[in-house]
């Protein structure tokens, strides 16, 4: 897939997180099987959003569920099949990410997709699992920009290719850290004798705090500090994470591969304010149905996923890296402007600090 525009990714200008390997292409389609499509809307003067979907494998998912647990993180947010996918300890449908308005007209959509399946012709229920995020500063968000056609379009353009990255799809209003923010991704991949198991993430990043890269303080340095208020955009809040692994984990440790998460987040500098919506998805793509010689598989001992657990920190925090370093200064509503992370002033001060 082509990307978006030239600006590099972290790894590009030498930045290196953390200590376990990346996957082939270091992002969450290095899990086999997983897709991801976008559908980015760029309308007039204000429409400034869009819709991104994860689908954890080719096949009907309805019918061919997947092991998986949310995470919250803080509860100010408006996410969509968080109780039954806890409940039950899998998903049934593709993943959503979009704007908080557009979250019930994007259910809709992903509704109408799953009955449309081949072999889904008499289902009667359907749990559609869809985050979000407020892109109200630059996109006019009460316009309901984003329904049935465009959560299809995201869903038939989703192929396992390097997902593109920045200001597209569900990030394509986004801002974070004091920037412009947007969709990330990174992976990691165990070494064989840990189990040689794939962890990809995507980030739908929209939160508030001050920019942090490798312990060097880029927001503080550029004049972008949110504790003295020099941000200017703290009215933003939330994130989505989507994690997906290929390791052999139930709901319970899913659940708690979630929860790390968050310790990758606050590494870049993310403080989880009071309305920021932070919500942490997880499942696993090894599942007793693709399992044909062996129709239910062994799950890892809990002595056994730490290792997993350092995985998901690491490509967290990378893949929110990637979010800004990939992501391009956009103008919306009311001529709001989120600016780029500027790349070269970063250089310089990672530089400074030792930090590339």
């Amino acid at each position: 897939m082509q990307k978006q525009n030239d600006r590099p990714r972290a790894r590009d200008i030498g930045l290196k997180t953390g200590v376990f390997p990346t996957g082939p292409a270091n992002t969450i389609t290095d899990v086999p099987g997983l897709a991801v499509g976008h559908q980015t809307l760029i309308r007039g003067a204000s429409v400034r959003t869009g819709v991104t979907a994860i689908l954890p494998h080719p096949g009907n998912i309805f019918r061919d569920k997947v092991p998986a647990a949310i995470y919250v993180g803080n509860g100010f947010g408006k996410l969509i099949g968080l109780s039954q996918v806890n409940e039950l300890g899998e998903i049934e449908t593709p993943i959503l990410l979009t704007n908080t308005l557009s979250v019930a007209r994007a259910a809709d959509g992903l509704i109408d997709y799953v009955l449309s399946l081949p072999g889904n012709e008499n289902v009667r229920s359907v749990n559609p699992v869809v985050g979000e995020t407020n892109d109200g500063f630059l996109n006019d968000i009460r316009g309901w920009h984003v329904g049935t056609e465009e959560v299809t379009a995201a869903l038939l353009a989703a192929d396992t290719n390097p997902p593109e990255e920045g200001s597209v799809g569900a990030g394509t209003g986004t801002v974070a850290l004091g920037f412009k923010g947007g969709i990330g991704c990174a992976s990691r991949q165990l070494p064989s004798e840990l189990g040689s198991h794939r962890v990809g993430v995507l980030v739908q990043t929209n939160f508030g705090g001050t920019l942090t890269i490798n312990g060097a303080p880029i927001g503080d340095e550029l004049g972008r500090s949110y504790v003295t208020g020099d941000v200017g955009l703290d009215h933003v809040g939330s994130v989505v994470v989507v994690i997906a692994t290929d390791a052999g984990l139930d709901a319970r440790n899913l659940r708690r591969l979630a929860a790390r998460s968050q310790l990758g987040l606050a590494r870049t500098g993310y403080i989880s304010e009071n309305g920021s919506g932070d919500y942490f998805i997880a499942f696993s793509t090894l599942r007793d149905s693709a399992n044909q010689d062996q129709r239910r598989i062994t799950h890892l001992r809990n002595e056994d996923i730490t290792p997993l657990f350092r995985a998901v920190i690491e490509a967290t925090e990378e893949a929110v890296y990637n979010s800004l370093f990939r992501a391009t200064t956009m103008q919306g509503r009311d001529n709001h402007v989120a600016e780029e992370l500027p790349i070269e002033q970063t250089r310089e001060i990672l530089r400074k600090y030792n930090a590339l």
